[in-house]
């Protein structure tokens, strides 16, 4: 016995240390980083169309998680430290004006 997909379905994975979630629909299959909202979308008539209907997807998609949204620990890696960074001056503030 089967349960139809009436409505739709999302459980979050980890793969590599990075978060995703996974949404089943009675049309497609997404795959979307956790937080955002793109991401790889994969309709169910690809999947059961053939070998080469999925081949050409998942080549397709290959861009979709690109190095930019890495784990945290590289983001930081990458991020300019505070003490060489040049910060933005203050706007000065003039004292109120006594009536």
């Amino acid at each position: 016995m089967t349960t139809p997909l009436h409505s739709t379905l999302k459980r979050a994975l980890t793969i590599d240390g990075r978060e995703y979630v996974v949404t089943l629909t009675q049309t497609e299959l997404k795959l979307t980083l956790k937080g955002k909202r793109n991401g790889v979308e994969l309709p169910w008539a690809q999947l059961v169309n053939g070998e080469a209907a999925l081949a050409v997807a998942l080549h397709a998609s290959l861009g979709a998680f690109s190095a930019k949204d890495k784990t945290p620990a590289a983001a930081a890696a990458r991020a300019v430290p505070a003490a060489t960074a040049n910060p933005k001056p203050k706007a000065k503030r003039r004292p109120a004006r006594k009536k």
